[in-house]
């Protein structure tokens, strides 16, 4: 089993073995709370029942990341991209989303209690989530 040092180090410089790490230790827990992951190039890692509570992914780039099922309270995802990215059934209550790239997000069943968010994120939002506001007549 790695240590968090050497999976944030694999994270940061590899991401396809990162993934291969994951497969072959059958998706084991991973503990990546309050790692520094601020501008890394996190396309398509499989971060999926991950640990990243206070993490900080400020402008990381996590479009097609898998992120299902993972920790993502109070974490720093300002400005990250997000677009395509799996976040169902995520936690990310009280996390920082303002200025995320949402579009094509799964955001199903996420727990976004207390998240902030932009207020021109919300229409993306109401996309992604299929919401539609019907007008009176």
């Amino acid at each position: 089993m790695k240590t968090k040092e050497e999976l944030i180090q694999l994270l940061k410089t590899n991401v396809s073995e990162f993934n291969e790490y994951r497969y072959k230790t059958n998706y084991e827990y991973i503990n990546l709370r309050w790692a520094n992951l601020s501008e890394a190039n996190l396309s398509y890692a499989d971060l999926s029942y991950a640990d990243l509570s206070g993490a900080d992914l400020s402008y990381a780039d996590l479009s097609r990341a898998n992120l299902s099922e993972a920790n993502l309270s109070k974490a720093d995802l300002s400005y990250a991209d997000l677009s395509g990215a799996d976040l169902s059934y995520a936690d990310l209550s009280k996390a920082n989303l303002s200025g995320a790239d949402l579009r094509g997000a799964d955001l199903r069943g996420a727990d976004l209690y207390g998240a902030t968010i932009n207020e021109s994120q919300i229409q993306t939002m109401l996309d992604v989530l299929n919401f539609k506001i019907r007008e009176d007549k």
